[in-house]
């Protein structure tokens, strides 16, 4: 089971203040139907929303039989979108598709069984490329009866300011130290390591947990330069990061982290100005890396572009 798979089945640690918010309002019956979850890369975003899942479908009991269902993936009110394999190319998307989106319409035209919520949990939403955007955008528009809607993304400015204005927000916070031991012990990570991982992590186990399964090293040391405002790209450094296919994307992704990090501190300062522009910065990147990959284009100066809007003031 990959880590991605095991969202489903993985128990949430952490965020009980944003589950116990999610839990009043579905209690209070005006239960909004569209949901922005939040927050830096590897805080847990799609864990939290399984965890909103299970609460809607009475699987919080995991050895219940929707809980198991959910564990399983074959729940019938519950439909996971995400990125999925391009079959010419032999590897991941890096962006949600049409026809990604497309098995939402058939999800929703089925009466829910038992009489229950349907639920719509679209992982990585800021992968969602345009025409995928504005299918979903259609359904947040005029939202079926007793269907919730979770999208996941790092930052609001992430997504269509139509589809922000269609969701309520709700942003998790990192968690604790001992949060994100207990997270890195669940996947296996030795206990002589965790001191290390989890001050690596700085709240976020899914950045270390996707750190341990990239290969590639020249991506991490150009994002880091990058981002201190090293422009220099030298060519060992440019054929090393090419060299592997989803070299571009974890580059556009280590970028990406570093953009909203620096947004959030700004904005946290006070400096709402400079914020603005790292934000600006976030979704131009996001933009590019979505164009080179549906286009084919030529990834030496797609890298040298993210480079630009990376270390620009």
């Amino acid at each position: 089971m990959s880590e991605r798979d095991s969202l489903a089945a993985s128990p949430l640690t952490g965020h009980a203040e944003a589950l116990l918010l999610f839990r009043r309002a579905h209690e209070s019956g005006r239960l909004h139907h569209g949901w922005m979850i939040h927050g830096e890369p590897g805080i847990g975003k799609t864990s939290f929303a399984f965890a909103c899942a299970r609460l809607l479908l009475g699987g919080t009991d995991p050895q219940s039989r929707a809980g198991r269902q959910i564990t399983a993936g074959t729940h019938p009110n519950l439909l996971l979108i995400t990125r999925h394999m391009d079959e010419k190319r032999k590897r991941m998307r890096q962006e949600i598709v049409i026809d990604d989106v497309r098995p939402v319409q058939d999800f929703l035209h089925h009466t829910a069984a038992d009489g229950a919520w349907r639920v719509v949990i679209v992982d990585a939403a800021e992968a969602l490329n345009r025409n995928a955007a504005n299918a979903l955008l259609k359904l947040l528009e005029e939202p079926p009866t007793d269907t919730i809607f979770f999208l996941t993304c790092p930052a609001p400015s992430a997504l269509l300011p139509t589809i922000r204005s269609r969701c309520r927000l709700l942003g998790l916070d990192p968690l604790s130290d001992e949060e994100t031991r207990q997270v890195l012990s669940r996947h296996g990570r030795a206990a002589d390591s965790l001191p290390a991982l989890v001050a690596q992590a700085q709240g976020a186990p899914g950045r270390v947990l996707a750190s341990d399964q990239s290969t590639d090293d020249a991506a991490r040391q150009l994002a880091q330069a990058l981002l201190e405002g090293r422009t220099v790209i030298e060519p060992d450094t440019l054929a090393g990061l090419l060299r592997h296919d989803d070299g571009f994307a974890v580059l556009c992704s280590l970028l990406g982290e570093g953009l909203a990090n620096r947004a959030r501190q700004l904005a946290g300062q006070g400096k709402l100005t400079e914020a603005s522009k790292a934000a600006e910065a976030f979704a131009s990147l996001q933009a590019l890396q979505r164009e080179t990959e549906r286009f084919n284009l030529d990834k030496n100066q797609a890298v040298r572009q993210a480079a630009a809007i990376a270390s620009a003031p």
